[in-house]
């Protein structure tokens, strides 16, 4: 994998699915960018007109406990205020408030992952369409079942399951219930 491979990885890793898009959170593009969390928030806040909500926005409580109970840690170094989380279009509009020769390269990593990311989901969806041709075709055949039938039924729904997203487990309520 080339060094520019690798920074985009790294930077994949890092994107979030929250109210159903991808984000990133400020204290992860704090230390990408190779800032303080809160400069980049200052920042940030000295441009808020470049920053409308479907560009960036804070996090409920709920989220954040939802994020810590999805990474399993039980602390974020003791951070005082909801983290604030960009879109794609925010990190975007980033790169014009933060100005050094860093901010631009991971920019263009970030960018790079998210393009990936969307590629990835695309071709997912593709799959998904065939598996589910694939599937018709199959079960639309009035043919005897026999063992090999039962084998490809298994594995298109393994297929399906691998495609899917995974489910946060709910967590459990402590305490006494009647």
């Amino acid at each position: 994998m080339s060094e520019k491979e690798i920074v985009v990885e790294a930077v994949a890793g890092k994107i979030l699915m929250v109210r159903g898009r991808k984000v990133m959170l400020d204290r992860d593009l704090a230390e990408l960018y190779g800032v303080k969390t809160r400069d980049l928030n200052k920042a940030v806040e000295r441009n808020r007109d470049r920053f409308p909500d479907d560009f960036m926005y804070q996090l409920t409580k709920e989220e954040v406990a939802n994020l810590k109970f999805q990474f399993g840690t039980s602390s974020w170094g003791g951070t005082r205020k909801l983290p604030n989380v960009f879109t794609e279009q925010g990190v975007a509009m980033l790169s014009g408030v933060l100005h050094s020769k860093r901010a631009v390269q991971v920019n263009i990593a970030i960018m790079r992952a998210f393009v990936r990311m969307r590629d990835i989901l695309l071709t997912n969806k593709d799959l998904a369409v065939k598996i589910e041709t694939l599937e018709l075709k199959y079960k639309n055949h009035d043919l005897k079942l026999s063992e090999y039938d039962t084998h490809i039924g298994a594995i298109f729904e393994a297929i399906k399951q691998l495609m899917s997203p995974p489910s946060v487990p709910e967590k459990p309520k402590i305490g006494f219930h009647q």
